[in-house]
């Protein structure tokens, strides 16, 4: 697929017919990082191009209608504007901070998303819970850790037969030294899509994985230890 061609129909739908929702949202996110400190990136042009743009750069990775979770949403990039192109997507959104989960409540609520739910909680509690374990269709992260420390996060809460969705930047290192840690973890080949934000905002990579065995019960390890000691 020719990411290129997708973002820039990407952009003529967040600029034209979605454009209210993501202009509302935007408003949101400035108004409250101005006490939550949700983002460094505060000028309109470089919102929309960093985290707009390339939150949209993923959803077609999405399958139709498919129950998604993302961990450590923050701010909620992607999930916000995946949630804006796609309603068909319905979202669990895991975040341990509490008052990026206010804000994100703020966001669903004025926005009037249904099926978009805020839990906190840290991704390592929530995968050692039934409900959430091997639940999920899609799991999905940007800008959380490194690559072998974010599939020991989201790969227990993808089904088998599911996938995990990672935004990355251009430097495919952390995607080569994952490969050990994805294996382990149930997961099989990772395809990896580049693309080139516009205007000279950078290269950036998606890493899918798909979901081939059940990870196994010992995985994810204790809070802490995935960062400490990655696979």
């Amino acid at each position: 697929m020719d990411l290129d061609v997708f973002l820039r129909d990407a952009e003529v739908l967040l600029r034209g017919e979605k454009a209210e929702k993501l202009a509302l949202f935007k408003a949101l996110l400035l108004e409250y990082n101005q006490k939550y400190n949700l983002t460094s990136i505060t000028e309109e042009k470089d919102i929309f191009y960093k985290h707009f743009l390339d939150s949209a750069a993923g959803v077609f990775l999405f399958p139709q209608g498919a129950k998604v979770t993302e961990v450590g949403s923050g701010a909620g990039f992607p999930s916000v504007v995946l949630k804006i192109l796609r309603e068909d997507l319905s979202f669990t959104l895991f975040e341990s901070v509490g008052k990026k989960c206010d804000f994100l409540r703020v966001v669903v609520d004025n926005l009037g998303f249904s099926e978009m739910n805020i839990m906190q909680i840290r991704a390592e509690d929530a995968a050692r819970e039934e409900k959430f374990r091997e639940k999920f269709d899609v799991c999905t992260a940007r800008a959380v850790a490194r690559m072998n420390t974010l599939s020991e996060y989201c790969l227990p809460l993808v089904r088998k037969g599911g996938k995990f969705v990672a935004y990355k930047s251009g430097d495919e290192t952390e995607l080569q030294e994952a490969k050990k840690a994805v294996e382990l973890l149930g997961g099989g080949e990772m395809k990896i899509y580049r693309y080139e934000l516009p205007e000279g905002y950078g290269s950036r990579t998606l890493a899918e994985v798909k979901k081939i065995s059940s990870t196994p019960e010992k995985y994810p390890r204790d809070r802490g230890l995935p960062r400490k000691a990655p696979l």
